[in-house]
Parts: C-alpha cells; sequence; structure tokens
C-alpha cells in the first residue's frame, strides 16, 4: 500500500501532541510533507515550539515545522491553557528544540506542497482552529480544487459543546476560519465530540500505554495523564476523549470508522452561539452524493486503541 502524503496542521496541546506521536510513528503509512501550527491551546509561539519538541522526541527531525496564523481571522484570540497546562504540554517536561522552524508561513507552505503534487494526492490533518488552512485557500483560491480529503477534528451536533454550551473549542477559537473551509467545496472528514467521545482512554488504557517501553509511549503516558487529571477536575470523569489522534486513526484505518454525508454550516454571528456547528443528516439521495462533507457517527473505539499501543510500540 502506498503511502499517503500528509501535512498535519495543529495547535500541540495535549491532545495534538499524542497525535503527533501516533502519526510520526507511523512512517509506512504516512509521508508527513509538514507540521504546521497556529495560536490556539496556547500561544503560536509555544505551539511551534510544542511541535518541535514532539517532533524530536519521536526521532523524526526529518520533518519540517512552519510556524503559522498567531490570532483567528476576525475575534479575539481563545486559548485553552486550563486543559492543556501553561506550557501546552501538561506535565511533559519541555527544552527548546536543537532544530528550527523552517522558513516561510505555514499559510504558504500548504499552498506549495499542495499545488506541487498532483491533485487530490495530498491529504490534510487538522486538529486545532483552521486558521492556517482558510488563510492558504485565500492565498491560493485553486487550492480547494487540489487537495485531497481533510481530517478534520472540530464541530458537536448530539454531545453539544465542550467550550460553551453549543460549541467545541477548534471551532470556537476561529469560526471564520471553519467557515471559510467548509464552504470552500474541499473534501472533509469531520471528527467531532459526537465521534471523539466515544474514544477515552480509560485507565486501563492508560496502564496499558505506560507499560510500553518506549520514548513515544513515555511521553504519551505522561499526557494522557494529564488529561486524566483535568478530567476528574472539571468533568468528574476519569477517562478523557482522545479528539485529535482520531483524526491520525482515520487516516490510518478509514474502515474503523463511520461516516455520512451532511451539509454542514457554522455559526459566526451569533454572541450567543458563535462557532456552533449545524449538521444537516437529511439529505436526498442526489445532494448525498456530491456533499464535499462527512461526519463521523460511529468510531470502533477498540480497535483504534490496538492501533494506539502498536504504533506506540515501535
Amino acid at each position: 500500500m502506498s503511502r499517503k502524503a500528509l501535512i498535519i496542521d495543529c495547535d500541540p496541546g495535549v491532545d495534538d501532541a499524542v497525535a503527533l506521536f501516533l502519526a510520526l510513528a507511523s512512517p509506512e503509512d504516512l509521508e508527513i510533507l509538514a507540521v504546521t501550527t497556529a495560536a490556539g491551546n496556547v500561544d503560536a509561539t509555544l505551539t511551534a515550539r510544542n511541535a518541535r519538541l514532539i517532533r524530536q522526541l519521536a526521532g523524526r527531525e526529518d520533518v519540517p515545522v512552519y510556524a503559522g496564523a498567531a490570532v483567528p481571522l476576525v475575534r479575539e484570540p481563545i486559548a485553552a491553557a486550563h486543559f492543556h497546562g501553561e506550557s501546552g504540554l501538561g506535565t511533559l517536561p519541555v527544552f527548546e528544540p536543537a532544530a528550527p522552524v523552517a522558513p516561510g508561513h505555514a499559510a504558504g507552505a500548504i499552498v506549495e506542497l499542495v499545488m506541487g503534487r498532483p491533485a487530490g494526492s495530498v491529504a490534510m490533518a487538522v486538529t486545532g482552529p483552521m486558521t492556517n488552512l482558510a488563510l492558504a485557500l485565500r492565498l491560493e483560491p485553486a487550492l480547494a480544487a487540489r487537495l485531497g480529503t481533510v481530517v478534520v477534528m472540530g464541530g458537536a451536533r448530539r454531545e453539544g459543546g465542550n467550550i460553551t454550551a453549543s460549541a467545541e473549542y477548534n471551532i470556537y477559537a476561529d469560526p471564520h476560519a471553519a467557515d471559510v473551509v467548509f464552504r470552500s467545496g474541499v473534501s472533509c472528514v469531520v471528527l467531532g465530540l459526537d465521534a471523539t467521545h466515544q474514544l477515552r482512554a480509560t485507565p486501563e488504557r492508560l496502564a496499558r500505554i505506560a507499560a510500553i517501553d518506549t520514548v513515544a509511549a513515555r511521553s504519551v503516558a505522561t499526557l494522557i495523564g494529564f488529561s486524566s487529571d483535568i478530567e476528574r477536575r472539571l468533568v468528574g470523569g476519569d477517562s478523557p476523549p482522545m479528539h485529535d489522534p482520531s483524526t491520525i486513526a482515520y487516516l490510518l484505518a478509514p474502515d474503523l470508522f463511520t461516516a455520512v454525508p451532511v451539509d454542514l454550516r457554522v455559526e459566526t454571528t451569533s454572541p450567543l452561539t458563535a462557532g456552533h456547528t449545524a449538521v444537516e443528516f437529511r439529505l436526498d439521495a442526489a445532494a448525498a452524493s456530491v456533499a464535499p462533507i462527512r461526519w463521523v457517527t460511529q468510531v470502533d473505539h477498540a480497535a483504534v486503541f490496538d492501533l494506539i499501543y502498536e504504533r506506540l510500540a515501535r
């Protein structure tokens, strides 16, 4: 099976870091062309540092990291350090990575990498606010027809919001960027809270990861352990959802997920419901056959964690 060419756009972030470890441990399946970062969970300086730090821990300095948007398109920045720690990486020890960011802005890098390859051949995983991709689409409108599938962690329908009553954080942090992307015609698979809340790191699953003797597994155990503490303190459970790793798991094993065509709109004007994703399943056959957006409804969570264990043991 040929490798998927992939750009990972992220805002690391505890669960972004877990997603990066999973992706970087899968070189036979994923040709990671770049990691691009934006402000989100923490500010843009820290997200770029964190991506480089994870890259170094994973032994993958071959993958370039491009720093990108420092602020959303329109709204004021909304950080989430209360869920990710002041560094963005919970209790994982942080340091200044040896390798710097690559020259140039993330949006320009996305355009160059996608436009330089055959149409449809470069996929993206977007695990933070969609600012960089929206900027890239504005910079090069032909990008929409050139991109392969964009696998997005964002939004919610049945589960409600996790930053407001009706909005999921990644969409809420830059709803205008999400609106640009979802209206562009780009083919998207969207893993909202409806899907990621099915993929939970139970204490038993965390213990199994902690027992794996690799740098990646030990780091991921530290990251998930921090999320578990936050989940207990702020939410009341002991099994945090693995939001962002779901995108990489989908790219590695899409058969473990059920996705259906939808019409998806993002609220950008209401002060009360900004960032809300209106997900419409009721499409007729003609509309469903051409819908560019698919919404994940079901996840084989046990099989996804089996995949995670196997990759982290490498």
